[in-house]
């Protein structure tokens, strides 16, 4: 069970966000504004974060980004703007999951369980035996989450180290897209957009492009890889 922080301002939702989360064993806490929300996390420890963007004194998306400065919390944007370039807005300024609006308890539900198993270690934590992964000048520490490229540390956030991690585990091999949304963000469906959002990051901490990459290989069509630099 989990400590969930529930920023929604239509009292309406709000009341039933709480009933749902609670009777689900849940620690809720609920505000309405997205300055009681900062405020909420810098002095609370949230397992997660469930955030309307449509908030009466900030819009939801500067509040992610105010959020992102205070705590790397998981975040799971509800909103009720579903065109794609506004879900790679919100996945850029460190949204973990969104919820399109209206969604059902059943859809919160699955999308909750599939963050909180990602924020507890599970994809990245079981990649490699011995906890250190190499490739190339690539070196990553699984149980103290550090990643280093040619002696310098990564800057990477939680899902950014999961996905290298993973990758880096079965170096050469393959991946295809449906188990990484399986293994590393463990949910049955979602968007390729998610991964490619993320590969994009990832090439751009490794110094690479998807023109002219050094560790990470798109398969279009197939998968991806990671493997040295020849």
């Amino acid at each position: 069970m989990a400590t969930v922080l529930v920023v929604e301002d239509d009292q309406f939702v709000r009341s039933a966000l709480i009933r749902h989360l609670a009777d689900a064993g849940h620690t809720v806490r609920s505000v309405g504004t997205a300055l009681e929300a900062l405020r909420e996390v810098a002095q609370v420890g949230f397992d997660v974060v469930i955030l309307d963007l449509g908030l009466p004194d900030l819009d939801g998306s500067e509040a992610l980004k105010m959020l992102r400065g205070l705590s790397d919390v998981p975040v799971i944007v509800a909103t009720a703007r579903d065109d794609e370039a506004e879900i790679v807005r919100l996945l850029n300024a460190g949204a973990d999951d969104y919820l399109v609006k209206p969604f059902s308890v059943e859809h919160l539900s699955a999308r909750l369980a599939a963050v909180l198993r990602r924020a507890r270690g599970g994809a990245a934590g079981e990649s490699a035996e011995g906890g250190r992964i190499r490739v190339g000048g690539l070196e990553i520490d699984v149980r103290r989450r550090l990643a280093v490229l040619d002696g310098g540390q990564l800057d990477l956030t939680r899902r950014e180290f999961d996905l290298l991690a993973f990758l880096a585990a079965r170096p050469g091999v393959v991946v295809p897209r449906r188990r990484l949304l399986a293994e590393v963000w463990q949910q049955s469906y979602g968007e390729d957009q998610t991964i490619d959002v993320h590969l994009s990051w990832l090439r751009r901490k490794l110094g690479e492009t998807a023109a002219r990459p050094r560790y990470l290989h798109t398969l279009r069509g197939v998968g991806v890889k990671l493997e040295p630099p020849a």
